[in-house]
Formats: structure tokens, C-alpha cells, sequence
């Protein structure tokens, strides 16, 4: 993290300017897209996105582990350490973990609600046990605490024109689409991991059951009622964009450049899976870097107008004028 961005947010304890740090790197080294967005932010708050993603990531890292080192067992145990952590964080502002004190600390700034917190442990908790969701309405239930609740912690950094609450349906409905997008493009390694989060019901509806995915998965083999179950996922996720989208308009003009990049970036990997004739069993699709760049470059040009707009008028000439005369 720049020393400009924690010198402007106010963070001045070396312990806790390291831990901001750590959750920085977090989030560059895991959340390209989403760091890209980040740093179309007013300078001051990046330090707090940065933060709850930091958590975020460290949580589901636990969850995940990536390295196949830890069993099941472990891992709960691992997660329940982490959630004691960070329950005598939001109590304390102290923690043991870096991320858990970044992330108190952030809490306590923008007085966001603890409670969003302990709902997204409970889901990081459920990923040691659920391997499957029968309904969509069941994989809703899950993305309460796994991705509306980050759109709900979001919104006290990002500001808002209008009471929070219009808000933020919006804002929850962001998180789940960045989600479901996640889990399309991630169906392969989440398969791998023993996870499938499509509903049971759409893929059913089809003619796909996990076997048929795995022997994808095993083989490179493709099967056209796994793109027809594929195609129906994307057009379920780009509904809840949808919902979502009207909630930039109610943010603070200054980070809604931010917030429509990242919308935009995240779209643009829905593209890239149909590019790709939906072959998320084989291979993980990205946004061409070419239109990473050209989208961030759009949202630099947003940014200079939103501040435009924002800047306090200069004062009249003759006022000016007349300070100068009188020596003020």
C-alpha cells in the first residue's frame, strides 16, 4: 500500500499500517480485477476496501486450502480461531491476525454493522461441509453471507446520495452477481475441490449431474447439455446485474467510477466465457488485458469528471478582486 494512501486515510500506528499493507497485497495478488478497481478510488478509502478484501480472501483461503496440506478438521479449526479473532477485534480493535486488525480497525471507522461479519463467517463455515445446493433459492441463501454482506460492509466506505437502505438491495445484489460470475468461470477448480455451486435444479434441468461434469472435467470431453446448463447460468447472473446496477447511481459521484469499472470488468468475464463457447470445465476464462486497460482507462476519464463536477466553485472575480485591493 502507498504511504499516500494510509497518510491520507489517517493510519498512523506502524503495527496497523503493516497490516493495511498485508491486506493490500492480498488483494493485488488474488483479485486482479477487483484490485483494478480499487485504485480508481478516492485515495482515502482504498485502505478499507482493501481491508475487507484482505479478510475476505484469508477466510476463503482457509476454506479452500489450495495446497491440499490441512484436512477438514484442521481447517475448521483454523476458520473458529479466525472467528474468535475477529470477534475480540470488532469488540477490541485488536486482533492476532494482521487482516483481522486491519479489518477492525475499518469496521470502527466506518461503523459498519458487526453482525455482517458474523453472517459471512457462517457461510465461509458451510464451505466445509455443503458440496452442493439443491435450488437457487438455497444458493441465495449461502451468498447472504459469502457476497451481499461484502456489498453491505462496501457501502459505509463508498458513501452514499440517498439513505443507505434504498441502497442497499443494490448493493447486495452486486456482491452476488461478482459471485455467480466467480462461480461459472470457477466451475472446473470448485469441481475439483468437490464443490458444485449451479443449483442442482438448473443443471437437472438439462440433463446434467455431477458425474457428467466430472467426466468433462477428467476427460476435455464436451457435452451440449452442459453448455445449455452453462448459457442458462449466465443468463441467470447477468438478471442479477441487473438489480444491481441502478445502485451506482445512488453512490457517492467520486467512487462511482470505481464501482462501474468494476461492474463493467466483471461483466466482461461473462463475455469472455461465451467467447469461449463456455468451456469453464477446461479452462478458466479472462478479460483480454487489452480491455482490462482500455476499461480502467474509460473509468480515469469518469474520475476526472466526477471530481470536475465536485471541485468547490472558485470564487467570483470581483471578489477576488476586491481582497486584493484591501491588502486581505
Amino acid at each position: 500500500m502507498t504511504r499516500r494512501e494510509l497518510d491520507t486515510a489517517g493510519i498512523t500506528d506502524p503495527a496497523l499500517r503493516g497490516a493495511y499493507e498485508q491486506c493490500r497485497r492480498l488483494n493485488a495478488r488474488h483479485g486482479k480485477t477487483y484490485f483494478l478497481a480499487t485504485r480508481l478510488l478516492p485515495v482515502e478509502r482504498r485502505s478499507a476496501v482493501h481491508a475487507l478484501y484482505g479478510f475476505a480472501r484469508w477466510a476463503d483461503d482457509i476454506v479452500d486450502d489450495l495446497d491440499r496440506r490441512q484436512t477438514p478438521e484442521e481447517r475448521d479449526r483454523l476458520l473458529r480461531l479466525l472467528e474468535s479473532d475477529l470477534a475480540q477485534g470488532l469488540r477490541t480493535g485488536r486482533g492476532n491476525e494482521p487482516v483481522v486488525r486491519a479489518v477492525a480497525d475499518t469496521a470502527e471507522r466506518y461503523a459498519i454493522d458487526p453482525r455482517l461479519f458474523a453472517d459471512f463467517m457462517a457461510s465461509m463455515r458451510s464451505d466445509l461441509s455443503v458440496t452442493d445446493y439443491p435450488t437457487y433459492a438455497d444458493l441465495r441463501a449461502y451468498m447472504h453471507g459469502s457476497a451481499a454482506v461484502i456489498g453491505l460492509q462496501m457501502l459505509p466506505v463508498l458513501g452514499t446520495v440517498v439513505a443507505r437502505e434504498e441502497a442497499a438491495p443494490h448493493a447486495s445484489a452486486l456482491g452476488v452477481a461478482f459471485q455467480l460470475t466467480n462461480f461459472l468461470r470457477d466451475v472446473g477448480e470448485d469441481l475439483d475441490r468437490g464443490r458444485v455451486y449451479l443449483p442442482t435444479d438448473l443443471l437437472a434441468a438439462h440433463g446434467v449431474e455431477r458425474p457428467l461434469l466430472e467426466w468433462s472435467r477428467r476427460t476435455g470431453g464436451r457435452d451440449p447439455r452442459i453448455r445449455a446448463a452453462f448459457v442458462e447460468a449466465e443468463a441467470m447472473t447477468r438478471a442479477v446485474y441487473r438489480e444491481a446496477e441502478p445502485g451506482i447511481a445512488m453512490l457517492d459521484p467520486r467512487v462511482r467510477p470505481c464501482i462501474r469499472t468494476a461492474f463493467t470488468l466483471y461483466g466482461g468475464i461473462l463475455d469472455a466465457i461465451a467467447d469461449d463457447d463456455y468451456a469453464v470445465l477446461h479452462r478458466r476464462a479472462a478479460v483480454p488485458r487489452r480491455r482490462r486497460a482500455a476499461t480502467a482507462a474509460a473509468g480515469v476519464v469518469r474520475i476526472t469528471g466526477a471530481r470536475l463536477r465536485t471541485r468547490p466553485p472558485l470564487p467570483a472575480r470581483s471578489t477576488v478582486a476586491r481582497a486584493e485591493g484591501s491588502g486581505r
